[in-house]
């Protein structure tokens, strides 16, 4: 068991909580919850120990591993993807070589009484009784079978880890982390850089073979079917729910529908108690009661209603012109990159007002294709769009299209008609923009915050055909359902490229997934996909290593 004890953390003698404490047991899956800037990944990089805490502590067993992957990372690139994962091991084949080496010293030395003989005998006994208690491993299957989970191939094993972007590199970290089979996995927004069914993969082998997991994420389905434990960060402290996130949306709602009721009937209570007061204040008969009064009203302890989010935004995209029946019509599309082929022969036809969800593996083409459709790169084939199209395009780099001169607030001013210029303060607001951030140039702003802005400006522009590439990776639960809802209500044609699984549910109505060099066309929700793909996947990644 790990336990957190009364943990303070302030910043310019301000807390940002204060004596929050909880235990971590064997078999937890902790959802660490609340609004941006409560504190949760502070509190993950103390449970880590990578961060200090103002005041508290956190107390492990001696031996226990912790292992922590943050949102970002910085790695060194000195090895290729299989030997950076194996390193996942170096404590034990490092144990392996110094009792190795111990060993070939007691066969050659011949001084048996001396004192030095005795030391390492002592030595290899204590190792010996270390290693030989850990269960046996084939380290190379291990570490082949957890790659190819996370979305790399054989032919990926020998590349240096230079030739990999952030984001995969980002997976050999989570790589080495499950591999160690630590006591606690801390994970930091781990389903940014996954796809569809590397997300699957490690939340199966999250629930099947970790122990104890603490996770943020906002991605709601992975959160719901992963974790039996919710803890909310909010105001300063903690609320620790046994249950799921979808139940504790419910219980939290109770709290604080009770929480309401208490404040209004002792804002009652103390209303009455200072009329009372301001009647008789000065009546010399009531001396006594009106300072019993007065006292009463200083001891009472104000109850506080935990803050909740209430703004509640309809966004709508402008009504969609009307297009032709056909968006995009492909017809024997083969992309390659000098001998790559990334994909071959692809015949697909969207028709107007049809949702369709580009799904697989990352380098299997999703983010090729829709460049194809954008017209920015070349292809073999042929690919029209249809009559009238007028394409509203998110790209994964569109963060970095904007004017960085401008404010955030003249960001959105300047494309902003109609009604909706009445609405641009709550409209920033609803994707975390408001007080002084709106004034902030776009050039001080994060990469998420970018992120943020460009969909905005995205959101209100008049299109018939939406393309979005990657649109969730910096949105928190509140915000992607706000997204969603306007998509919902879109009237036009929306082609999606997300390996968020709760987001493209109830939006995406047709599936075309990209891999082995094929694009295939699934005529179900994702859903039904997945339902269909889960088990086959799984069962690929198990035969690829026997």
């Amino acid at each position: 068991m790990i336990s957190v004890d009364n943990l303070t953390v302030e910043f310019n003698g301000s807390a940002l909580f204060s004596d929050i404490t909880f235990n971590i047991n064997e078999n937890d899956r902790i959802a660490l919850m609340g609004k941006n800037g409560a504190g949760k990944s502070t509190l993950l990089k103390i449970i880590a120990g990578v961060s200090k805490a103002t005041r508290g502590k956190v107390t492990a067993p001696k031996e226990a591993i912790i292992a922590y992957l943050p949102q970002h990372l910085l790695t060194e690139d000195n090895a290729t993807v299989f030997e950076e994962a194996s390193k996942a091991f170096g404590k034990i084949l490092a144990m392996k070589k110094q009792m190795d080496y111990l060993n070939s010293q007691l066969e050659t030395r011949t001084d048996y009484e001396s004192d030095e003989y005795s030391k390492i005998i002592e030595q290899v006994s204590e190792l010996s009784e270390k290693y030989y208690s850990i269960e046996e491993i084939n380290f190379d299957a291990e570490v082949e079978k957890t790659l190819m989970g996370l979305g790399f191939l054989r032919t990926d094993f020998n590349r240096p880890t230079t030739e990999f972007s952030g984001g995969w590199r980002m997976r050999i970290e989570l790589a080495k982390i499950l591999l160690q089979k630590p006591d606690l996995i801390l994970l930091d927004e781990p389903t940014n850089h996954l796809d569809i069914e590397s997300v699957q993969w490690l939340e199966e082998f999250l629930k099947t073979s970790a122990k104890a997991v603490i996770v943020i994420s906002h991605d709601k389905m992975f959160v719901d079917n992963l974790t039996n434990r919710t803890i909310e960060v909010t105001m300063g402290r903690i609320y620790d729910y046994k249950t799921n996130y979808t139940h504790y949306l419910q219980l939290r709602k109770e709290r604080r529908e009770q929480q309401q009721k208490q404040f209004d009937d002792q804002a009652k209570q103390i209303a009455d108690i200072q009329q009372f007061i301001d009647r008789f204040k000065g009546t010399y008969s009531k001396t006594l009661q009106v300072q019993s009064r007065v006292k009463m009203l200083e001891k009472i302890e104000i109850i506080e209603v935990d803050e909740v989010d209430s703004s509640a935004l309809n966004l709508k995209f402008p009504p969609a012109p009307r297009s032709g029946n056909y968006p995009v019509i492909m017809e024997g599309v083969t992309k390659k990159y000098g001998d790559h082929v990334v994909f071959k022969d692809a015949s697909i036809t969207i028709a107007r007002g049809e949702r369709v969800a580009l799904v697989g593996k990352n380098g299997e083409g999703k983010s090729t294709l829709v460049k194809a459709i954008m017209g920015e790169i070349e292809y073999d084939g042929k690919l029209q769009l249809g009559h009238n199209s007028m394409i509203g395009y998110f790209a994964q780099n569109q963060a970095s299209l904007l004017d960085e001169d401008l404010t955030v607030f003249q960001t959105i001013d300047q494309i902003a008609f109609g009604d909706v210029r009445t609405q641009i303060k709550n409209i920033l607001g609803a994707f975390m923009f408001s007080g002084e951030a709106i004034d902030k140039k776009v050039k001080m702003l994060s990469g998420g915050e970018k992120t943020r802005l460009a969909m905005i400006k995205l959101l209100l522009q008049p299109v018939n055909l939406l393309i979005l590439d990657e649109p969730t990776n910096h949105l928190d639960i509140k915000t992607k359902e706000i997204l969603k809802d306007a998509l919902k209500a879109f009237d036009g044609t929306l082609i999606l490229v997300s390996h968020d699984r709760d987001f493209l549910d109830g939006l995406a109505t047709k599936v075309f997934e990209f891999g082995n060099k094929r694009i295939k066309e699934h005529f179900e929700d994702i859903n039904g996909f997945l339902r269909n793909k889960k088990l086959e996947n799984l069962r690929e990644v198990e035969r690829s290593v026997k």
